[in-house]
């Protein structure tokens, strides 16, 4: 029998897709829910995924932003996928607020699994903590770059995730004894949902079927269950440990790509889609003056040729499903 592995925030876009991928694995699987009154619905939604060896799946209430009930989660867990982010807390959008809350909610799972013994943690990162400063269009995003939290135009939920992700390092160099860390810093997830939830990514999508001004800009897309896959595999490798690794699709599309993408796959949504698309200039104008467009505008500038050979290397990794394949399948939650 293979090692117990935890999941947390069981009922996410990206962890059912990683909770498939174990059971079909032959790993039993223990999931954490924030209410474990979710637990029927996602087990009968994933039955109906045709997700196999569900009898192996077992749930734990377990909360980001509380101490209570992480000891029984971890409980003869020999290694953590640590999805859930706790970004917003009760509406909350205080920069400093956010920052904090992930940032704890990354250090309670360190400290649990390190109490708890657990060998390994494979924590889910950002593109957004890798490449967003990375201008220079002569070399290739890879694993060594870091984005400046004071990059103008950064989200706050990049900056969270970017922060978490440096709160985690950092514990695991201060602590001894903590697992072994593992990150799969993923670009902007679409693909198949399992049951209805999605990735924010899917706001991409969502923008341009209510038709809102968007410029040409290019965006790296992966498909969540090339995520997944990638998780699965940095879970036992021993080179993984103390790792990065960048999870895209070979290549980049841009909003007019998208748009096309979409009017070839789902001709009936067409008349709901941008009939033009923002100038450059006109982003460049405006950055000063709003933060949605500084976000596009740092979108327009850094460098989209994100290298992911070093999981292609040492994991064995190769994407499955290409950018379109991803936008494509995505489509099915948008009727």
């Amino acid at each position: 029998m293979k090692p117990l592995i935890l999941v947390t925030g069981g009922n996410g876009f990206l962890a059912q897709h990683i909770i498939n991928a174990l059971l079909t694995a032959d790993y039993p699987v223990r999931a954490t829910l924030r209410s474990l009154a979710k637990a029927p619905q996602l087990k009968q939604s994933l039955a109906q995924a045709g997700v196999p060896h569900l009898d192996r799946l077992s749930f734990v209430a377990a909360n980001l932003t509380q101490d209570a009930g992480w000891s029984a989660a971890m409980a003869d867990v020999q290694a953590v996928m640590s999805v859930a982010a706790p970004v917003f807390v009760n509406g909350e959008r205080v920069a400093s607020a956010v920052v904090a809350t992930a940032q704890a909610g990354t250090e309670r799972i360190l400290r649990a699994a390190t109490a708890a013994g657990v060998q390994r943690v494979v924590m889910t990162g950002n593109l957004g903590a890798v490449g967003f400063s990375h201008f220079d269009q002569t070399t290739p995003v890879t694993e060594a770059d870091w984005t400046d939290p004071n990059q103008a135009g950064l989200s706050l939920y990049e900056k969270s995730k970017l922060l978490a992700e440096q709160a985690a390092w950092q514990f695991v160099a201060d602590h001894h004894d903590a697992p072994q860390l593992v990150t799969v810093n993923a670009g902007a997830m679409l693909g198949p949902s399992l049951d209805g939830h999605v990735s924010g990514s899917f706001g991409i999508i969502d923008r341009l079927l209510a038709g809102k001004p968007t410029p040409k800009l290019p965006i790296n897309i992966v498909d969540v269950r090339d995520v997944a896959a990638l998780h699965v595999r940095a879970l036992a490798n021993p080179i993984a440990a103390g790792q990065r690794y960048l999870a895209v699709a070979s290549q980049p599309l841009d909003m007019a790509q998208m748009i096309t993408i979409i009017r070839q796959a789902r001709p009936e949504l067409a008349p709901q889609l941008p009939k033009h698309l923002i100038p450059t200039w006109c982003l460049q104008l405006l950055a000063p003056f709003n933060s949605e467009v500084r976000g596009a505008d740092l979108m327009m500038r850094i460098n989209h040729d994100v290298r992911t050979t070093k999981a292609q290397q040492q994991l064995g990794w190769q994407p499955q499903y290409t950018a379109t394949q991803a936008v494509t399948a995505a489509l099915a939650n948008f009727e």
